[in-house]
């Protein structure tokens, strides 16, 4: 799969949020990063390039099928870690120590600490990407992930992007947390 092939991808219908626009973004952020090697950059990138490579709301393993087409698809020196780092997206749950998935998550996650029309467009588009669902159970499923996240001591592991963004991310969970109820 090559970058056009994988741009095609993200633009598949039904992909309200996690399309090439997501991407972009995440790349953007990637780039303002300081104090990355040329080959840690080379990984958090094909990291981002391929992490929601595979979308299906229905399904729960986008994450690990996304991972293994990294992996079969990225340089082999950087294979390995570019797949770990994908399956950090699952849970946004990583060691204290791990620099590269403390980036790559806070960068996935920088979404959740948007200004608040944004963040409400990124809201609708879930909502949208999930429209299969009914309303009840998408209003029970999307608050139970928003409180656990909220409940979180850090939503963002990487100490720039919690600065940045710990604040304004609780906010718009506590404003979106509210409309749900």
């Amino acid at each position: 799969m090559n970058r056009e092939e994988l741009s095609a991808a993200y633009a598949a219908p039904g992909r309200h949020y996690h399309n090439l626009a997501h991407i972009e973004d995440c790349l953007g952020l990637l780039a303002g990063v300081d104090g990355l090697s040329a080959h840690e950059r080379d990984i958090l990138s094909e990291a981002i390039w391929w992490h929601d490579v595979v979308y299906v709301p229905s399904r729960p393993d986008n994450e690990e099928l996304s991972a293994q087409l990294a992996e079969r698809h990225v340089r082999a020196d950087i294979s390995s870690e570019v797949g770990r780092l994908i399956r950090l997206t699952k849970t946004h749950d990583l060691a204290a120590d791990d620099r590269l998935g403390a980036i790559l998550i806070s960068i996935d996650l920088s979404i959740l600490g948007a200004e608040p029309a944004r963040y409400d467009a990124y809201a609708a588009a879930i909502r949208q990407e999930f429209i299969h669902v009914s309303d009840a159970d998408f209003r029970a499923g999307r608050a139970a992930v928003l409180r656990r996240f909220a409940a979180r001591p850090v939503i963002y592991p990487d100490a720039g992007f919690a600065a940045k963004y710990d604040r304004r991310a609780r906010d718009n969970l506590a404003r979106e947390l509210a409309a749900l109820s």
